[in-house]
């Protein structure tokens, strides 16, 4: 898995590059956190679940 991704960003407003900051395994599948490179907003995903507004 990469090191970053595009998301939207909700407190931007705009689409950001972001950066995984944690990963790890749960019976779920793979958790990881990400944070906003410009105004470190950040989310966690587990598989294709993720805690971004809709």
């Amino acid at each position: 898995m990469s090191l970053e991704a595009t998301y939207q960003c909700p407190h931007c407003g705009t689409e950001q590059t972001f950066y995984r900051t944690a990963s790890t395994t749960l019976h779920l599948g793979e958790k990881t956190k990400w944070a906003c490179a410009e105004c470190d907003y950040a989310f966690a995903k587990i598989g294709d679940i993720t805690t971004l507004p809709a």
